[in-house]
């Protein structure tokens, strides 16, 4: 099975409590239960983690190399302006594997602040705006991408 790493950044441990209007009613627990069984239905195997520690989230895009994980990545508010999480996510993509930033909402459509992504760009794609079905797409597409 192919090994992908589903890693969320700041605040996503409040799913479901923390602005149900903007981000939906699924609680965190709900989403780690859902994106595993998506996973197994696309022959992945899919480790969920959620931190609010920019440190960690870069120590885990570098045991991605190391390891050979494909990523799916909600970076959360370190979007807009950690470049050592955007350093760290190129090295994910230079090594040949797939990284895809996820977002529960379309960033471009709330604050202005929130329109600049640093991590786009060294992604291997970006889906946003479709709540938590934004990870089963992010899954679908990379057990489509790997054939």
């Amino acid at each position: 099975m192919t090994r992908v790493l589903i890693a969320n950044g700041p605040n996503l441990g409040r799913l479901g409590s923390r602005e149900p209007e903007k981000y939906g009613s699924t609680a965190y627990a709900e989403l780690v239960t859902l994106a595993r069984e998506w996973g197994g239905k696309l022959a992945l195997d899919v480790d969920v983690r959620q931190t609010d520690d920019e440190s960690e989230l870069v120590g885990w895009m570098h045991a991605a190399v190391d390891e050979g994980v494909q990523v799916v990545l909600n970076p959360a508010a370190f979007t807009h302006y950690s470049y050592a999480l955007r350093d760290a996510c190129a090295m994910v993509t230079a090594a040949g594997l797939l990284l895809v930033e996820v977002h529960l909402t379309n960033p471009h459509a709330r604050e202005d602040f929130r329109h600049t992504s640093v991590i786009s760009g060294v992604a291997t794609g970006t889906i946003a705006g479709f709540g938590v079905d934004s990870y089963r797409l992010a899954l679908s597409a990379i057990a489509t991408r790997l054939g």
